[in-house]
C-alpha cells in the first residue's frame, strides 16, 4: 500500500468534514479489516509512532501517525493537507476483457487516473464473461481500491456495465461524446493516435476485445463520432493496449 485508503466508516471522530483542508485537527481513524492489518504487520512491519501516507475515500490526503496496533485493529491520527492528483479527462469504453485480465486491467486503469469506464459487450466478447464472479460489485470494488492504494489517489472511478452494444452506441454514446474528442483504437487504419493531449482536452476512447472490433462495430462507433487511430503494427493484449494508449494520450 503506497497509500492507506480510509473509508468514511473508518473515521471514529473528526473535527471537520473528511475532505476539508482548512481544519488542522486530526481525524481518529480505526482500521479493522484483515487485509490492511496484515499489510501493516507483514509488509510495513509497523510500530506505534510510525507515519504513513493516508487519504479519505473521495476526499483529501495527508499523513497519519499510528497510535495503536494489534491483531484486531490499527488506530491512526490523520491530518489532511493535500488534494488528490488530477483525474484524466477520459471516458474509457472497454470491451469486456476475459475475467482474469479484467482484474489487472481495472487496477491499471484506476492507477492511471481514469474515472469513467464503460465495460461494453461486443461480438468477440464471450457470453460467459458476463456471468463471471469478477463482475460482482464487491470484486470490482476490490480492484478499484487496490488501484487507488497503488497510485496514491482517493477519487473513486465510476464503472458502468453495458451488455448490449447497439442500444449503447445509438442511445447513450452520443451524449457521452458531447464536447469531447472521440477515438477508437483500431490497428487497421491510417491515422496515428494523438500524443500528449492537454488535461483540458476531454476524450472518449474505445478499446476492443482480444481480436479487435468486427467491421460492423467499427462502422457503428465511427458513425457515432469516434475516429479510428492506431499505435503501430503490433497487436497487443488488452491490458497492455490500455496502458500504452493512455500513456501516449496523456
Amino acid at each position: 500500500m503506497n497509500l492507506i485508503l480510509v473509508a468514511p466508516s473508518d473515521i471514529v471522530t473528526s473535527h471537520a468534514a473528511p475532505s476539508s483542508l482548512s481544519d488542522a485537527q486530526p481525524l481518529d481513524v480505526r482500521i479493522t479489516d484483515q487485509r490492511r492489518l496484515r499489510h501493516l504487520h507483514e509488509v510495513h512491519r509497523a510500530s506505534v509512532g510510525d507515519g504513513f501516507n493516508m487519504g479519505v475515500l473521495n476526499g483529501d490526503m495527508g499523513r497519519g501517525t499510528l497510535t495503536a496496533l494489534n491483531s484486531t485493529e490499527a488506530r491512526f491520527e490523520l491530518t489532511l493537507d493535500t488534494p488528490p492528483p488530477p483525474a484524466l479527462p477520459l471516458h474509457l469504453i472497454l470491451a469486456l476483457p476475459r475475467p482474469r485480465m479484467l482484474a489487472r486491467t481495472l487496477e491499471n486503469i484506476t492507477a492511471l487516473g481514469v474515472k469513467q469506464v464503460t465495460l461494453l459487450n461486443t461480438r468477440r466478447v464471450e457470453k460467459s464473461y458476463w456471468q463471471s464472479p469478477e463482475l460482482a460489485r464487491e470484486k470490482i470494488d476490490q480492484h478499484l481500491w487496490l488501484g487507488l492504494e497503488q497510485t496514491r489517489d482517493t477519487c473513486w472511478p465510476d464503472i458502468q456495465l453495458e451488455p448490449l452494444f447497439k442500444p449503447f452506441v445509438e442511445d447513450r454514446l452520443p451524449a457521452l461524446l458531447e464536447g469531447k474528442q472521440g477515438l477508437i483504437a483500431h490497428p487497421h487504419t491510417e491515422r496515428e493516435c494523438p500524443r500528449g493531449l492537454s488535461l483540458s482536452q476531454p476524450t472518449v476512447l474505445a478499446i476492443g476485445p482480444e481480436g479487435g472490433f468486427i467491421p460492423y462495430e467499427v462502422e457503428q462507433l465511427t458513425a457515432a463520432g469516434l475516429a479510428p487511430v492506431h499505435i503501430g503494427p503490433r497487436i497487443l493484449r488488452v491490458e497492455t493496449a490500455v496502458v500504452a494508449l493512455l500513456s501516449r494520450l496523456y
